[in-house]
């Protein structure tokens, strides 16, 4: 990941390359209008200047919102194609009550995080970024308060959904788990002791299927979570990269002078960070979530 990272940076090189070229003549542009009485030609300059730089900053952010658009819609899709399998393996190794509760929030969570990503989240963060771009073109009139706001808002909703859906899953899937586990243990001693000559033996059989399932199910649920987790982190070291090539851009250049260049570059950096923050958000509810289906499957094996 460290190479990868690098590898990143370097690509991003010409970007940063880019952004110190552009603020530097910005910069100079600046200085013409302050040392010069007609200003004119030097406002233009700046002007046009300054909208070369928003059209690549928002484009940057368009791309990263793009790595992380795609990154939920790649897990959306594993997890759809993976839970059916560990679903099955959660049941065959006792746990029935646990499967049927958890197949349709599961369906649940990968179709409402999608949706609410590419149609609330991510549009709220580029609204927010544009808004504090903006304000950074005139002292009079400034929206940064409610860009403030829709950034909150954007970031928040992921919040909640976590901690509701979380919850539901860990305390229902506590109770379906327990449930699982005494019906198994019920089953096991009536089949014992009320089924003559086989029902031991039927008991051991089960007992052997049943640990089998449930070691099959922890080993692909782990090879889950790795997955998950290479799917996460490449597009989210992309946008780390673009996060800090913009950071570095405007701490390299603030000493030279500061003005809305800096300012934007300031900004873009910050939403592009919380676009990465948003995809974190949702990698750890998946993670998470695959995490609650195996411990189900084990609670349910302690309670037998």
């Amino acid at each position: 990941f460290g190479k990868f990272l690098f590898y990143e940076l370097q690509a991003n090189g010409k970007l940063l390359g880019t952004l110190i070229l552009l603020t530097v003549f910005s910069m100079v542009l600046q200085s013409l209008q302050n040392a010069f009485e007609q200003q004119t030609v030097s406002k233009v300059a700046y002007a046009v200047v300054y909208m070369v730089l928003l059209i690549i900053a928002l484009n940057s952010f368009r791309v990263a919102m793009d790595y992380a658009l795609d990154a939920v819609q790649t897990m959306s899709h594993f997890m759809i194609a993976m839970i059916p399998l560990l679903l099955a393996l959660l049941a065959s190794s006792g746990g029935v009550i646990s499967a049927a509760f958890f197949h349709p929030i599961i369906l649940f969570l990968m179709n409402t995080t999608g949706t609410i990503v590419e149609y609330v989240t991510l549009p709220l963060l580029f609204l927010a970024a544009l808004l504090s771009i903006v304000s950074t073109l005139t002292d009079h009139y400034k929206v940064t308060q409610l860009a403030e706001l829709l950034t909150k808002v954007g970031i928040g909703i992921l919040g909640v959904i976590l901690t509701i859906f979380l919850g539901v899953m860990s305390v229902k899937g506590a109770t379906s788990a327990i449930a699982d586990g005494i019906a198994l243990r019920t089953a096991k001693f009536v089949t014992g002791n009320f089924i003559p000559v086989v029902g031991k033996m039927f008991t051991d059989a089960a007992d052997t299927v049943v640990t089998a399932s449930m070691l099959l199910k922890n080993t692909v649920g782990i090879v889950g979570v790795v997955i998950l987790f290479i799917i996460a982190a490449f597009p989210a070291l992309k946008i780390f990269a673009i996060a800090f090539i913009y950071k570095v851009s405007a701490a390299v250049m603030q000493p030279l002078g500061g003005g809305p260049v800096i300012s934007c570059l300031s900004i873009m950096s910050k939403s592009i960070a919380y676009v990465f923050a948003s995809l974190a958000i949702v990698s750890l509810m998946f993670f998470l979530s695959l995490t609650i289906i195996i411990t189900a499957g084990n609670i349910t094996m302690m309670v037998r």
